[in-house]
């Protein structure tokens, strides 16, 4: 762990509550973003594999971490703990005069133990009559893609400009080396914007070569299954103002965040699983205090990005999500599923559909 992080926590304590380094960040944005898993997996399949860990051999930090320093993995789950409604994935909506409707956090992944529902959620979805998504375009994957390309500057460079630009000199050969270990020569990706290059190296081999032969994430399934079982399907956001809200951050921190990403990719790696685990244990609270302690290193000027981060990938999109959600909630016997991390917080949606008269119930 590095010891830089606890001067950086006393120092911007309420961002570090709600993200780590740029790595982690990344990550994060990985599994909010249906639009560039789905580009990723577009552009860069993976061969299939015979008999498949689905951990890939990664490792779950906070359980080693909890088997090797009991107090050490106390003093993690406490700030955790601190992070409101971070202790479950599924909850209740109920108001006064309206059926009752229902919240899933989810990642956008297709690792078979994220979309195994549980028996709670799985017997509400099976009785919802909506669905209710981060967006609804996860139905139609060519339409989605065409969409996206229609506004090209948001996934690539225009003109002359490439990524190249963008690189320091040590950068670069970070990427160069950790690329080409990948089977990916640096110039196939030099025309495209950092961030889509970093939703594919955060995966593992294993779940771009389980999209790569067509399995769903946990969005896509819900979305698909609900179409077969005559469920009314609706989105709160489109791809597009995912990727805009991605876009907006600035360059640099995409270009800190990717070479971060190839340059430890054991820890990119493990933090995956790591985040699998917390939140099929409901312990979606420790997701960033986990990233900031396990860090191999802690860039100060990433925090000066953070706040930003925080507002437009997390905060913004929460009350967007909330307000764009409440009149389909008001028809009742909806099923809602978004990212998990959209959930939890002061302002994640539990605490505003609150806000908006809800009773909210945590559902174990």
């Amino acid at each position: 762990m590095s010891t830089a992080v606890p001067e950086i926590r006393n120092r911007s304590s309420r961002i570090l509550d709600r993200a780590a380094d740029s790595v982690l960040s990344l990550i994060v944005a990985v599994h909010m973003f249906a639009a560039l898993l789905l580009a990723a997996t577009l552009l860069f399949a993976s061969p299939a594999r015979a008999a498949e860990d689905v951990a890939c051999g990664a490792r779950d930090l906070v359980a080693e971490l909890q088997l090797k320093n009991p107090a050490e993995y106390e003093k993690l789950k406490a700030e955790g703990d601190k992070v409101k409604n971070a202790g479950a994935r599924f909850w209740k909506l109920e108001m006064v005069g309206h059926k009752p409707n229902w919240l899933l956090g989810t990642i956008h992944l297709s690792d078979p133990r994220v979309t195994d529902l549980p028996r709670e959620s799985k017997s509400a979805y099976d009785g919802a009559a909506t669905v209710v998504l981060e967006s609804d375009e996860v139905l139609d994957q060519q339409k989605a893609a065409a969409g996206l390309m229609a506004k090209p500057d948001l996934m690539y460079f225009s003109g002359t400009d490439t990524l190249d630009n963008y690189l320091k000199p040590d950068q670069k050969a970070v990427l160069e080396a950790n690329l080409i270990k990948r089977g990916i020569p640096f110039l196939s990706i030099v025309k495209m914007k950092p961030y889509l290059v970093t939703s594919m190296v955060s995966l593992s081999t294993c779940e771009l070569s389980r999209k790569a032969n067509g399995a769903p994430f946990l969005d896509m399934k819900l979305a698909r299954d609900g179409v077969a079982a005559g469920k009314k399907i609706k989105g709160v956001e489109t791809m597009q103002e995912q990727i805009e809200a991605m876009a907006s951050l600035p360059l640099d921190f995409h270009v800190r965040s990717l070479v971060s990403s190839l340059k430890y990719p054991e820890y990119t790696a493990d933090m995956m699983e790591t985040t699998v685990q917390l939140y099929l244990s409901d312990r979606i609270g420790m997701v960033f205090p986990a990233g900031t302690y396990f860090a191999p290193e802690t860039n100060v000027s990433d925090f000066q990005d953070m706040a930003k981060f925080e507002e437009v990938l997390i905060t913004k999109r929460n009350h967007n999500m909330a307000d764009r959600a409440m009149p389909i909630l008001a028809e009742g016997n909806v099923f809602m599923a978004v990212g998990a991390l959209h959930l939890i917080g002061d302002e994640g949606l539990v605490e505003l559909f609150r806000q908006k008269g809800y009773t909210v119930t945590a559902v174990r």
